[in-house]
């Protein structure tokens, strides 16, 4: 982060964990009224030098600005955070192109050195996340309700055309479809503009929103359900069925169409689930909870049978696929015979630009200039 600045002690008890280390601090970043370095500057010892990596924001805003996106020049760190798309198994990614540049030692050793150097940063200052990471402000949680609002006044509008045969099919369903599908489409904005509302309230210095952003637990997601709003539980893809006759639970009125008796949670798990938010949230969530029993056990056995059919496939000489009796299974490696290793992804600017932007950024006009 950029408010984070060590001292001198620090940053030597830091480097003793630089694997390789030459004894020579980095100049400082600020040299008065004292000297301090940045944490920029101690993960950058850490990076090879041969290492030169630019991943863009989506931001329409400066990317330097608000540290986010990712530069690194000839391996100093010039701004962004390190990510798991940075620095995990990507392709792109620091040990990809350390692995390209240095070859599996100098890959090996960017790892060791990068845990080494965070893990000590971790046992002096520690991480973890509380409630208080989840308490949004009071502006914040009236937002969150008007947006909520917004949505079940739409579906009582779409309640009442469909009582009043006034809702017309959309191509492919019948009347009962369309309703369901318009339903969902409105409870799913709420949860999403909910969502959006609360993430841009929470501070980056929030624990739980770095867990997100680095990428190392948790999403987005994860956040706005603690923060904003659960939303509709789903069972076998649709909302939650009439388990008796005509209503879901027997505390609900028979031909209950509303969002809360069909398992749309407004409440977040801060706030707390009403009873039947809650056993609607448990039917969801059993279905989960097998449906990753069977997978497990599915894609288990697909794997097993596949590695069982091509371990004696290998790439020959001359380009082609063959099984242990010879027999060509591919005339050619993937079809395109390159190492998937080391493909470096490459942005190609001037294909799509047209004529007048091409030359505007690339002609020299001497008699104009």
């Amino acid at each position: 982060r950029r408010d984070v600045f060590l001292t001198k002690e620090q940053i030597m008890n830091c480097m003793l964990w630089v694997p390789n280390w030459d004894g020579v601090i980095p100049q400082p970043a600020i040299y008065k009224p004292r000297p301090r370095w940045t944490g920029k500057q101690l993960i950058s010892m850490v990076i090879p030098k041969e290492v030169s990596l630019f991943n863009g924001t989506d931001s329409k805003e400066s990317a330097p600005l608000k540290d986010e996106g990712l530069l690194i020049q000839a391996g100093q760190l010039m701004y962004g955070l390190l990510t798991k798309k940075s620095v995990g198994a990507a392709a792109g990614g620091i040990v990809h192109i350390s692995y390209n540049e240095l070859g599996p030692e100098g890959a090996m050793a960017f790892l060791n050195g990068v845990q080494q150097v965070v893990t000590y940063w971790l046992l002096n200052n520690g991480h973890s996340i509380g409630i208080g990471d989840t308490i949004p402000d009071a502006a914040t949680i009236a937002k969150v309700q008007v947006h909520i609002d917004e949505e079940k006044a739409e579906v009582a509008r779409l309640t009442a055309m469909a009582t009043a045969n006034e809702l017309e099919a959309l191509p492919g369903m019948n009347v009962r479809a369309t309703f369901e599908n318009k339903v969902s489409m409105a409870l799913n904005q709420a949860r999403d503009k909910a969502g959006t509302t609360t993430q841009k309230s929470l501070k980056d210095s929030n624990n739980a929103v770095t867990m997100a952003s680095s990428g190392s637990k948790g999403s987005s997601i994860n956040i706005s359900q603690m923060t904003a709003l659960v939303g509709q539980q789903i069972v076998e893809g649709k909302r939650i069925p009439f388990g008796f006759k005509y209503r879901t639970l027997p505390h609900f009125t028979k031909d209950d169409y509303s969002p809360e008796a069909r398992g749309f949670v407004e409440n977040s798990y801060l706030r707390g689930l009403t009873p039947s938010e809650f056993f609607f949230h448990a039917m969801a969530g059993r279905e989960g909870l097998i449906d990753t029993a069977v997978k497990t056990a599915e894609t288990g056995y697909i794997q097993r049978r596949l590695v069982k059919a091509l371990e004696d496939l290998s790439a020959r000489y001359d380009g082609t696929v063959r099984n242990s009796l010879g027999d060509i299974v591919q005339f050619l490696y993937g079809e395109d015979g390159l190492d998937a290793m080391i493909i470096e992804k490459q942005k190609l600017g001037i294909l799509n630009m047209s004529d007048s932007s091409f030359e505007k950024k690339y002609r020299l006009d001497l008699a104009n200039p």
